[in-house]
């Protein structure tokens, strides 16, 4: 009589395996959003510090005294690497008169961190 042997994996041990990826998966996912959230907040943070030096280098160029109003985000073109500040989550950046921090208002429907939608974000000078 001759054995035959037949290889492959049974029922439960691709059950074992698909159970820990779901684990895994379940364990890596929060972590990878919350991670994502965070680079974007801090790009905005970034942004904003760019925003605040163009402003003040504008100032100091021009002879403008504190409270001089910035009415246009393209009169700091100049002083901003690329001409302008590349939008993380499509937010709206306001340069304010100088003196006065800059911010950047988040659109309606997305949420950073501890910024609801639509929350204004202030910069952190």
């Amino acid at each position: 009589m001759k054995i035959t042997r037949r290889s492959g994996f049974t029922l439960v041990e691709i059950m074992i395996v698909v159970s820990i990826i779901g684990l895994l998966s379940a364990i890596a996912i929060p972590n990878y959003v919350k991670a994502r959230e965070s680079a974007r907040l801090n790009t905005i943070y970034e942004n904003l510090r760019i925003l605040e030096d163009a402003k003040d280098e504008w100032a100091i160029e021009t002879h403008q005294a504190t409270g001089a109003a910035v009415n246009d985000m393209s009169v700091l073109a100049n002083y901003i690497k690329g001409g302008t500040i590349q939008s993380v989550v499509n937010e709206f950046y306001v340069p304010n008169a100088v003196g006065t921090r800059a911010g950047a208002s988040l659109p309606i429907g997305v949420g950073l961190g501890i910024y609801a939608p639509g929350a204004f974000i202030s910069s952190l000078q």
